[in-house]
This record gives structure tokens, sequence and C-alpha cells, in this order.
């Protein structure tokens, strides 16, 4: 830990070229979802490759079937070897017209007095995340001319279109991807001063049922008061999966779920998170989870149930009274502990089947499956990592849930072994996804320290 302190200060002043160097990446417009923008997106890989490889990474291309991944090797024979993953492929700009800059012409403006951002597309997702990393292995190589860890950095270009090669890819090299443990730079902080481990991550299970009656839409005036409806059973079955308190109606929902420990529950609630402040910002007022459960339980640590979609019938301009052959809808699941989807899917298409008439059929079609996620609250990398950023941000760490799903953290559980340390710099209003990406130079510069800080924690 000697050379810590020189570390940290080269990322100091290098800050200004780390920013030069992001700003060239920003540039190239990788857009992976738009095959007009194939050569660029192969572009940007090519240039994330050759800067590893001047850091001393055994760096190349690897084909995929789609856009290819940047992997990148500098073992360490005796120490932990841990593999990080990122991607370099962004979401498209449209709609152009609600950029105040061009969006792959990163500029650095001040929000407020004292607050920095640098703005393009791809300045928080994910390229600032990958370069907030990598500069850290740069300032350490700088300083030290070794990295305290073996080190694999595996980056892809297809997160944005849903990693759709990317878990052949790491079965067909599990191998050579082989490691300690993951380490992922694509989440967010609790808030500008205070960093946040994604401890655990929801699993998901998303499923689309069609109730089919009459083999044709009927006139309602014929046919109203005695032909089935299947939008209004649809309707009344889907009403049915939650109670008055908020909790899921399916037998056997719950197996599975765990009560979080009753630090974990002083540690959330100290964080004192609101419905004005959680819910204010979507024009709502009032949460309708499970009642008993704090709102931060509701939005990371509890199973979820929600539709996403229905439709039937005739829904055009003007009317036409017919009572629908068919209703259909969208439904997803969110998985806690040790849920399992498979059994989540079935007990679904039970609880609907069971509810159904003579006249009605059901078909279901499954779109997705995954269990959900957790860092053993015990694990000596998660503590180390929870130390390093709480020396640098100089104040509490939060532990907690995410309530999304990150795919690729799945893939290296179930392929690889290993866990996944989710360490991210974003924040809430980065506006990913959307017109005016931006991401804080304090996340930037901080984010890189924190980094150098764990990576010689990790080899500790």
């Amino acid at each position: 830990m000697t050379k810590l302190p020189a570390i940290l200060a080269r990322l100091d002043e290098g800050l200004d070229a780390s920013l030069d160097r992001l700003s060239t990446w920003l540039e190239i417009p990788s857009i992976g979802t738009d095959p007009a923008y194939n050569e660029q997106t192969r572009a940007a890989a090519e240039w994330l490759r050759a800067d590893l490889e001047g850091l001393g990474f055994k760096a190349e291309l690897r084909e995929t079937g789609g856009h290819p991944v940047v992997l990148a090797h500098r073992p360490k024979p005796g120490a932990p070897h841990a593999l990080f993953y990122g991607h370099y492929d962004v979401q498209p700009v449209d709609p152009v017209s609600l950029w105040d800059t061009d969006p792959f012409k990163p500029v650095v403006r001040e929000l407020e007095p004292g607050r920095k951002v640098i703005s393009a597309r791809g300045a928080c997702d994910d390229k600032g995340q990958v370069m907030t990393f990598i500069e850290a292995v740069r300032a350490t190589l700088a300083e030290t001319g070794d990295l305290p860890i073996g080190l694999t950095i595996l980056v892809e270009g297809e997160e944005e279109s849903g990693s759709v090669n990317l878990p052949g890819y790491i079965k067909a090299n599990a191998a050579e991807l082989k490691a300690d443990y993951a380490l992922v730079c694509d989440t967010g902080m609790w808030d500008r001063e205070t960093p946040l481990i994604t401890s655990t991550l929801r699993g998901m299970v998303y499923q689309e049922v069609t109730l089919t009656a009459a083999d044709r839409d009927l006139h309602s005036g014929l046919f109203g008061g005695a032909a089935a409806n299947p939008i209004h059973l649809l309707a009344r079955i889907l009403g049915e999966i939650h109670d008055e308190t908020g909790r899921i109606t399916i037998p056997g929902f719950y197996e599975g779920v765990h009560e979080p420990t009753n630090a974990q529950k002083a540690e959330w609630a100290d964080l004192n998170l609101t419905e004005k402040e959680f819910l204010g910002q979507v024009g709502l007022k009032h949460s309708v989870g499970e009642k008993g459960r704090m709102l931060i339980e509701q939005i990371q640590s509890r199973p979820t149930c929600d539709v996403n979609g229905i439709w039937g019938g005739y829904t055009g301009e003007g009317s036409k009274t017919v009572i629908p052959g068919k209703a259909s809808a969208k439904v997803s699941f969110r998985l806690v502990g040790d849920q399992a989807p498979a059994k989540i899917a079935a007990a679904f298409h039970q609880f609907i089947r069971e509810r159904l008439p003579d006249d009605v059929t059901a078909e279901f079609i499954s779109h997705s499956g995954s269990p959900a996620l957790a860092v053993p609250v015990d694990s000596p990398v998660l503590q180390k990592a929870r130390v390093a950023l709480a020396d640098e941000w100089g104040g509490r760490v939060v532990s907690i849930g995410s309530g999304g799903s990150i795919p690729v953290g799945g893939d290296f559980k179930r392929t690889l072994g290993i866990d996944t340390l989710f360490v991210g710099f974003g924040l809430d209003d980065d506006r990913v996804h959307s017109p005016n990406e931006k991401y804080d130079l304090s996340s930037f510069h901080k984010g890189q320290r924190s980094w150098a800080r764990i990576l010689q924690a990790l080899g500790s």
C-alpha cells in the first residue's frame, strides 16, 4: 500500500489527459444496435484494444457472430485474478433535436457552480465508467510497473441489444476467462457523495399469456351477456395476483425469499428513502407495495409482479362493438433470494388455468428467466471494496440490492462459478439512454481513485 499515495497523486495530475482519452473514445459513434454504424462500432473496439495493448496487456478482438469483444490479459501468477466487464456500444441518439450539443462531440460544461460534467452519448453508459477503471489501472502501472492482482478485461459491443452473443462466448471460452471474481462498473451511486456497492440483483421471469374464448370476435349486441369475454376474464385473474396488502397470492411464490438481517434493515432505514423523494420525481405520492415493508425494501429486496401490457378486441379509432375472441397480456416477475424461475413460471401458468371456465383456454410464451444474484455479505472482496470506498469518499458506503437485473452477473455465476462485485459511479440524473447524457467529473475523477484503492486492497 506504500505506493498508493503516488498512484492517487498521478490520477489527480492526469485528470485532463484522462478526459482527453475518454473524449477521443466518445467521439466514435458505436451505436451497436444500428447496422449503419457497424464500422464505427468496430472502430471503438479497436481503439480500446490498442489502448490496452499500450498498457502492456495482451489485447485482441475476438469475434462473436455479432460485434467483437475486446479481450485483454495481464496475468500475475500467485495473486488473485479478476475479470473486469464493461461494454463499448452505446444507445441511439434520437431524437437529435433534443440534444443541447452534438452527441458525439464531447463537451465539459458546468451544471452549477462547482459541478462540472462531460456530455456525450456513452459518457456514463458505459465508456466513462469503463475508463474510470482503466485509468486506475494506467496510473497503477505507471507508478509501480505492475498490478497487485492478475486481470482479464472483457468489454463487449452488444450490451445495448441484449448481449445476444455474450453467454455463448463466455461458455465457449470459460477456461480462458477463469478468475476468482468479476468486477463490473456499470451501476451507480446512492447520491453524489455516497458510493454504493450493489450486493444483490433481482432475477426475472417474463411471461406472455393469451386467453382464447370464441373462435372469432363476436357482435356484442347478439352475443353480449352469454359469450365469455376473455378481456374481462384476464383482467379479473390478473387483478387477483395481489391481495389488499400488496402480497402476491400465487401459491408457493415466496419460497426461497429470505428476510434481511437486522443489520441490513438498520442500514436501509438509515438511508431514509421517502415516498416524496422517490415517487415524487415521477408524479406519484403513495407506494402500493407490500404493507409493513420499507419503501427501500419494496424496490430492491422483495419480489414483484407487474402487468407490462394488456390488449385484445378493437382499439382503433371510432367504435366497433365486439366481444373479442382473444385477450393477451405481458407479465414480468422480479425475483429475489433463491426463487426458482422455472417454478415461478409454472406456478403462474397454474394460477391462470385454475381460474378458467370450460370454454376458455390459455397459451403461454416464456420470454426470459434468470435467478437473482447475491454477493455474500461476508465476502472478503465486498468487504475490502467497502473499506477502500470509505477511505476515498470519507463517509458511509451503502450496500443494497438493485431492483433491476444485470444478466452478465448471472452468466459469470452459472458458467464461471464466480461472484461479481458491482461498483459504479453513475448518478440518477446522468440521463442514460436519453438526450444530453452526461457523467459528472467528480464521478470520473473519484471513481478512478476509488478503483485504484480497490485494486490495492484486493491484492493485499
